[in-house]
């Protein structure tokens, strides 16, 4: 996780960009695997913390009525916590993740390891995944963790192309 954080931290300096996170499923994870870096206060701004829905609201904007009708693990979340973790900070560029880890939880459209994905930068262009994450708890988290930050490499890598 340490070559990976460090590779993103690399990117967005040689980019000039500062990173916000904006996580629920992953309780903080990409932040901390963001911090466990030294220097990154050079390229990450902040992290949002938001398990529960009520701290989605309240830290990040998320609408009840997208909370309501599409539920906390989906693409109309992780897009309204990209552009709240945006709106909340002086990043550039934020991601933001939502899912669910297990055991329990998982329902028939949406089982255990289905996780949400979005980065987005402040010009407006964001980008969604869906992935299923096979394995148990610490699995589910930690490679969303990965999925995370490996997200924003591939949007820097491609940032002159929708930017």
């Amino acid at each position: 996780m340490d070559v990976l954080a460090t590779q993103v931290g690399g990117a967005l300096k040689a980019h000039g960009l500062m990173l916000a996170t904006a996580e629920s499923c992953t309780g903080g994870g990409v932040a901390q695997a963001i911090t466990d870096v030294a220097g990154s206060s050079a390229w990450f701004e902040r992290g949002f913390v938001a398990y529960a829905n009520d701290a989605k609201r309240e830290m990040l904007g998320v609408s009840r009525e997208t909370l309501m009708q599409h539920g906390a693990v989906s693409e109309a979340v992780v897009r309204e916590m990209v552009a709240g973790a945006l709106q909340h900070s002086h990043a550039q560029i934020a991601l933001a993740v939502s899912g669910i880890a297990g055991p329990d939880g998982g329902t028939v459209d949406k089982p255990v390891g289905t996780v949400w994905f979005a980065w987005g930068l402040r010009n407006g262009t964001t980008q969604a995944q869906r992935h299923q994450i096979a394995g148990g708890r610490t699995e589910v988290r930690a490679h969303a963790v990965r999925i995370a930050l490996q997200g924003v490499l591939e949007m820097l890598k491609h940032r002159s192309e929708i930017a």
